[in-house]
């Protein structure tokens, strides 16, 4: 049996919105972190880790609530680089695919995760598109591309570094049917988070 470890980057304290760490935004009647850990395991992945930074002592309980490992990254503050490098370092050794979300992204759907986990082929990278031709998460690797893509990985960057070195890697799915890619990243995007 191959293992699909599904990663949760939710590290982040959500500066422009001001309403604290986004995995503690409700939506349908749980948490953002709750419902991405959901998305994952019901769309083929198991494990699930998670990595927590702003506010973990509140996120970490929710994580381990859903089934899922609270990875803690010490150095959220610096970008979501430091969450790619600390879920892709937590990942098993024996892992064959790692698929990457984020944690404020209400709209993607288990579907969508599974979706990509079918249109995926050893050696490359998949990623979901939704209707405007660009690489949005979630996405599946490779673990051992994974795992390359975070040594390159800096700032606010995840695996972009990586994926411009190799484009030949990238294939996209379209995703538009199923979900939809946007974040929760200001006020007005708080309309997202409604069922």
């Amino acid at each position: 049996m191959e293992t699909v470890v599904g990663l949760v980057l939710a590290g982040g304290e959500g500066r422009r919105l001001g309403l604290g760490a986004k995995a503690l935004l409700r939506s349908g009647g749980a948490t953002l972190v709750e419902r991405a850990v959901g998305v994952l395991r019901s769309g083929g992945c198991e494990p699930v880790l998670v990595v927590v930074g702003a506010q973990a002592e509140e996120v970490s309980p929710l994580v381990a609530g859903a089934g899922a490992q609270a990875v803690v990254n010490s150095d959220w503050a610096i970008g979501l680089a430091s969450s790619f490098r600390a879920g892709v370092g937590a990942v098993p050794a024996g892992a064959d695919r790692v698929v990457v979300l984020l944690v404020d992204q209400p709209g993607v759907s288990a579907d969508v995760v599974a979706r990509l986990l079918a249109e995926h082929r050893p050696g490359t990278v998949i990623a979901a598109e939704y209707g405007d031709g660009g690489a949005r998460h979630p996405m599946v690797f490779d673990a051992d591309l994974a795992r390359a893509a975070a040594e390159l990985a800096e700032g606010d960057r995840g695996a972009r570094a990586y994926l411009r070195r190799h484009p030949e890697l990238l294939h996209l799915v379209d995703a538009s049917d199923l979900g939809s890619a946007a974040d929760v990243d200001t006020p007005e995007d708080l309309h997202l988070l409604q069922p």
